[in-house]
């Protein structure tokens, strides 16, 4: 059990900034990244999320020459309170992740790993 709680706790990374989510169509935030994979996503949010329902999403990145947008479409899964009142957590799964989309989660990926360092002579 110790074992099993320790792995998790290094799998499991705080971002120190929420990237937010939102709608593509009217550009109006839907909500943060609560965890993010190559298949899908995990949003917190204000408002519960219509399960069934196709979204058009955009992520907003901050890059060194001004904002860098990622576009994709994403099916609602699930949708259920958040421990924290007043939020909700809603499961969706990518509609064909652009590359775009596949680099950041690698991104995410690497930045938050544990990497060995090289020996030193």
């Amino acid at each position: 059990m110790q074992t099993q709680r320790r792995i998790r706790s290094i799998e499991r990374h705080q971002l120190p900034y929420y990237l937010k989510v939102f709608n593509r169509i009217t550009d109006k935030p839907m909500g943060s990244i609560g965890n993010v994979s190559l298949d899908g996503l995990m949003l917190i949010s204000q408002l519960p999320m219509l399960v069934g329902a196709r979204f058009d999403l955009r992520l907003k990145i901050p890059a060194q020459d001004g904002m860098r947008f990622i576009d994709f479409s994403a099916t609602c899964q699930w949708c259920r309170e958040d421990v924290t009142p007043g939020g909700y957590d809603s499961g969706f799964s990518l509609v064909a992740p652009p590359a775009e989309y596949v680099e950041m989660v690698e991104a995410l990926r690497y930045y938050f790993s544990f990497h060995s360092l090289a020996a030193s002579a």
